[in-house]
């Protein structure tokens, strides 16, 4: 009868874990609760039922008990996980509903000229003695090289009044620019930020939090180096 009772507990226990695990049998459709309880009913009958004489042994009985004690205390630990992380996208969301209507620096590589200039950033991963920019037209003709000098790492911006190298007025439109950082003649890694409108914010669950950027797409969160 020890033998018997004490196989099924193992095999309720490991049901418990194997479900946890995402391995459980398709035939299997108890839920935890069921399996405890089950768990219970087969300690009890194996309690009752025990030889008097050989029982069962106290180290096995306490080993089984772990196991449902450490499935019960994953599983709530799980569910605490799933509100924690629900409670942060929504944190997320009121933040980036607050930047719609805002200006925001991303990484881009775009430069719009209105009759007000133009303006864009760089991001240094480290310091530079020599930040050299680079704007071109919609044909890649280089048409301006500006020198920003020495900048620390980090992000810093920048702005066109859409004065040409040869002195001459660019047209308003957009232009692409590029950027070349070097420090004691060894290359700092940099790359250019365009400015954008936040335009709307849409929450997925499976990308979270997504802010639309109109021509530039969507961005994430995590995109956004500046907020004007």
């Amino acid at each position: 009868m020890t033998t018997t009772a004490t196989s099924g507990i193992s095999a309720t226990a490991q049901s418990l874990i194997d479900s946890v695990n995402g391995t459980a049998s398709k035939k299997s459709t108890s839920t935890t609760g069921e399996a405890q309880d089950r768990f219970l009913k087969l300690l009890t009958t194996q309690l009752k039922n025990q030889d008097p004489l050989n029982p069962m042994d106290n180290a096995q009985m306490t080993s089984q008990l772990a196991q449902i004690s450490t499935v019960d205390g994953i599983e709530k630990l799980n569910a605490t996980l799933q509100k924690m992380l629900s409670s942060t996208v929504d944190a997320e969301a009121m933040q980036a509903a607050a930047l719609v209507g805002h200006q925001v620096m991303v990484v881009g590589s775009g430069l719009k000229l209105t009759d007000n200039g133009a303006a864009g950033g760089v991001e240094l991963k480290a310091a530079a003695d020599q930040v050299v920019l680079t704007i071109k037209d919609a044909n890649g003709l280089a048409i301006k090289t500006m020198d920003l000098g020495d900048l620390e790492g980090g992000t810093h911006n920048f702005a066109w009044d859409g004065k040409t190298d040869a002195g001459a007025q660019a047209v308003n439109g957009t232009y692409s620019v590029s950027v070349v950082a070097k420090r004691g003649g060894e290359k700092v890694e940099a790359s250019t930020l365009e400015l954008a409108g936040v335009v709307s914010v849409s929450r997925s669950g499976l990308e979270g939090v997504t802010l639309d950027l109109g021509q530039l797409g969507l961005a994430k969160m995590s995109d956004i180096k500046q907020i004007f």
